[in-house]
């Protein structure tokens, strides 16, 4: 059977919620899920009752997108207590921050000349953590692109016009974070990080001094060979190994939902592996 250890919905940039996307992996076939919205964990509840109901494994996750000297890393949180009360303060700083970045874009995007407004931004979002999807999304439905990946081609993308940064916690302090949580921090896709796969060697292992515990390894965009290679530094520094899909729905419609007739499997027993990497961590 196959997993999906990386999904989103509409508590973030996804575009399904919680109750849909089980009801989707119960179609797909799968053992279980992890929902990992970004910098949220209002689904979580959600998407724990409905696995419940449908006979279907969730494990509570979050996706933080976190600063590594000069890189912008992703670091996925499972099994973590998402009532911790530590950790829903800690989000709200990077909630704000993505507020405060939206209306700086839309901003630079009136002074480019075009129609676009928060409220708007707002009304597409639902309600959910309004991102740069969002905006990409919104510039679509005006006719200003004619898709998202030329939304953030033209405008959105580090060094586009209207490009604004915002704030990050380190990876030290994220993963210092989740662990409190009482849960389990992975590297999410780390073969996406640099065009250069020389870099992650180093930057693995310092990532793993400062309490990694897990890489993503099953990744749709991962050749056999990245993986070959991820393998060998999960089992250097005997790090758990994660898969998912990433899928985000229409948002990102080159993105399925994993599944055998999706062509795209993580196998379940990674499922059970990082139970335990869970469980150990908590009993401590």
């Amino acid at each position: 059977m196959c997993v999906d250890l990386h999904i989103h919905s509409i508590y973030s940039d996804g575009t399904a919620f919680p109750s849909e996307l089980v009801k989707m992996a119960v179609d797909s076939g799968l053992r279980g899920i992890s929902l990992t919205d970004h910098d949220t964990v209002d689904g979580i509840d959600e998407v724990i009752k409905h696995g419940k109901k449908n006979h279907i494994e969730v494990i509570s996750g979050l996706e933080i997108s976190v600063i590594h000297r000069e890189f912008s890393l992703h670091i996925l949180g499972y099994g973590i207590n998402h009532h911790h009360t530590g950790l829903t303060d800690w989000l709200a700083k990077l909630q704000h921050g993505r507020t405060s970045r939206n209306e700086l874009i839309i901003e630079k995007l009136q002074q480019l000349g075009l129609d676009v407004t928060n409220d708007e931004l707002i009304s597409l979002s639902r309600p959910g953590q309004t991102g740069r999807p969002h905006i990409a999304r919104l510039l679509m439905d005006k006719g200003v692109v004619k898709t998202t990946n030329d939304a953030f081609k033209l405008y959105l993308r580090k060094g586009a016009p209207a490009w604004a940064s915002r704030f990050a916690y380190s990876a030290s302090q994220s993963i210092e974070m989740i662990h409190k949580a009482g849960g389990i921090a992975v590297l999410a896709h780390p073969g996406q990080i640099a065009s250069s796969l020389k870099c992650l060697p180093l930057l693995i292992g310092e990532l793993v001094e400062r309490g990694l515990d897990g890489i993503e390894i099953y990744y749709p965009g991962h050749s056999d060979t990245v993986k070959k290679d991820l393998r060998k530094l999960a089992g250097k520094y005997n790090l758990v190994v994660t898969g998912g899909s990433d899928y985000h729905g229409t948002n990102k419609t080159y993105t399925k939902m994993a599944g055998i007739r999706n062509g795209f499997c993580p196998p379940d027993d990674i499922l059970d592996h990082l139970l335990e990497k869970i469980n150990a961590l908590q009993k401590q």
